[in-house]
């Protein structure tokens, strides 16, 4: 998929999973922007990802 916002969504999850314990805060903020940006400019597949990857995160936050 060639979206740019999507594919920077994507890219930050997987820095936020992959965080330092010190660095994951804000890891993690900064892939909820990123996940914000690229929702409104997706498309229904894409939006689907983007809730998996949501999913992910929140995953994290509760850890």
């Amino acid at each position: 998929m060639g979206n740019r916002l999507f594919q920077e969504a994507r890219k930050a999850v997987h820095l936020a999973k992959n965080a330092e314990p010190a660095e994951q805060n804000a890891a993690i903020s900064t892939a909820k922007n990123a996940l914000s940006s690229a929702y409104a400019n997706t498309t229904i597949t894409e939006k689907e990802q983007l809730r998996a990857f949501q999913d992910e995160l929140n995953s994290i936050e509760s850890k």
